[in-house]
């Protein structure tokens, strides 16, 4: 098959339903809006989560928390995963984003100590748990706070 040879298979697009438009049509009069009430009308309807008059539902459920919207999403990095590279390494967050070990960089990088680490690396991150400190130091790396 080639680009010039694809067709649609049939059913797969379907044509608009012009209403109003007689009564052959099957949707001709009221088109399809039924005989008066509130969304026969013009410009009428309800507002999204009206329910006739009905305590609507977030307003039923109960309301419980805090949402802190200064709050900072950081991507954590375990110490096993900086075994990739190699001794005398700086691995800065660019590094770590380029080389495919963390997907997105949010609000910064934290580094935790799960696993061991083998290799002497230079690491700069915004945040280091307690145990990925000692880990990297013990290791015979050091550790940069940006």
């Amino acid at each position: 098959m080639k680009l010039h040879e694809l067709k649609y298979t049939e059913g797969s697009r379907k044509n608009k339903n012009r209403v109003g438009r007689g009564p052959a049509s099957g949707n001709g009069k009221t088109a399809g809006r039924g005989h008066k009430g509130q969304n026969a009308r013009s410009g009428g309807g309800v507002r999204p989560g009206f329910e006739g008059g009905q305590t609507p539902l977030f307003r039923r459920i109960p309301k419980r928390g805090f949402t802190n919207v200064f709050r900072k999403e950081y991507t954590i990095v375990n110490i096993d995963t900086l075994n990739r590279f190699d001794n005398g390494t700086e691995v800065t967050p660019d590094l770590l984003l380029s080389t495919g070990v963390i997907s997105k960089l949010s609000d910064g990088i934290k580094i935790l100590g799960n696993g061991q680490l083998e290799k002497k690396l230079t690491v700069k991150a915004h945040k280091f748990s307690g145990s990925a400190k000692t880990a990297i130091e013990g290791a015979g790396g050091s550790i940069e706070v940006i």
